[in-house]
């Protein structure tokens, strides 16, 4: 896993100097109706300009034909409804990671009150589950049937939207549809994360191809993202926080793809914090063989020497969060606060199903 940058050569580590206002009406709490028609904001560092456009227009900004590598994870409708046998009560568990056979760790609310042993039942399913232990900030539950669990998962589970997307327990089969369809990339392929690298929802398949068509030239490599995503940095010191590590994987044919880009002075454009963080902890020296897996913990933050990423495509982010952290560290913190002030004036949607914003 991977140390963060020497924060202690930054000057002011104070989490509040990167906060600001965004309206809660900006906060996008659902697709829109077509996927790909999103606005673009466009800064260009070097120059310190800002353009307004569309998504369907990426292109024009491509000149420099950048390798673009994507996060190809595919994002598991692990959001499940149980009841607590004891009490009747409805509880809410997201499935985190399967630490043995049909043995999880899940996030949900209500952890103090939990005992070991209690049983959970599952609408409409043969499937129990009971608790074992508390877990950090997680809980442990054994299901009775792996099989059982992963029908279960694809008949009733439901994405694991961020916190800021309200959904209710009785929303109807439409919106539940949608989600599952709009908070997942069009390319996803590996199966594993708990929220969607948010960057990816823009693009379609005809995009994608189009994107190929005029010799933008891609590359693919996978990062599960885990909880680490919604956890907030909870210590005024922003250098004090601690990144939860995340799986990473990067094929042989996409890691000598992106070895001979760099090679040649490719400039590489990673498509969203995700794959800008496994491609900051690489070390693209000589072609492999086996496909590069591991965990890293990677923490961006001011300060930062990019080595690898010189474009970034992403959507906007939460203040105080380790995501804007990461923005102000690769557009400045100055510039990337005057993005964000022009993304709000002009009503620009936030995080998941918002807009995006290119960095050049």
């Amino acid at each position: 896993m991977n140390k963060p940058v020497s924060i202690q050569s930054i000057l002011n580590t104070d989490l509040s100097d990167y906060d600001f206002d965004l309206p809660k009406e900006l906060i996008a709490q659902n697709p829109l109706p077509r996927r790909g028609q999103s606005r673009l904001l466009v800064v260009d560092r070097n120059k310190q300009t800002i353009v307004h456009d569309v998504f369907p227009n990426l292109n024009q900004y491509l000149k420099t034909n950048p390798l673009m590598v994507f996060n190809n994870t595919q994002v598991v409708p692990a959001k499940l409804f149980a009841s607590l046998e004891s009490t009747n009560k409805t509880l809410e568990l997201i499935l985190v990671q399967e630490i043995s056979t049909g043995v999880w760790e899940v996030l949900m609310k209500g952890l103090n009150k939990m005992k070991p042993g209690e049983r959970l039942t599952f609408r409409s399913s043969s499937l129990v589950g009971h608790f074992v232990s508390r877990k950090e900030e997680r809980g442990v539950i054994k299901f009775s049937t792996p099989t059982i669990l992963e029908n279960y998962i694809e008949e009733y589970g439901r994405m694991p939207l961020p916190p800021y997307i309200k959904r209710k327990l009785g929303d109807g089969p439409s919106l539940l549809e949608k989600d599952r369809k709009r908070y997942q990339t069009v390319y996803a392929s590996q199966r594993g994360a708990i929220a969607a690298p948010t960057a990816g929802l823009h693009f379609t398949k005809t995009q994608l191809e189009a994107l190929a068509n005029n010799h933008v030239e891609m590359a693919h490599l996978t990062l599960h993202v885990g909880p680490g995503t919604f956890k907030p940095i909870r210590t005024d010191d922003f250098s004090k926080h601690q990144m939860e590590a995340e799986s990473f994987r990067i094929t042989p044919k996409n890691w000598n793809k992106i070895l001979e880009s760099k090679k040649k002075g490719q400039s590489l454009l990673a498509v969203g914090t995700t794959s800008t963080r496994v491609l900051e902890t690489q070390e693209f020296r000589k072609p492999i063989h086996k496909s590069k897996s591991g965990w890293t913990n990677c923490f961006i933050v001011p300060g930062w020497e990019f080595k690898n990423v010189d474009h970034l495509l992403t959507n906007f982010h939460l203040p105080k969060s380790t995501l804007y952290l990461l923005i102000c560290a690769f557009a400045g913190k100055k510039l990337a606060k005057r993005a964000y002030n022009e993304a709000i004036n002009q009503k620009y949607r936030f995080f998941s199903y918002g807009d995006a914003m290119l960095l050049l």
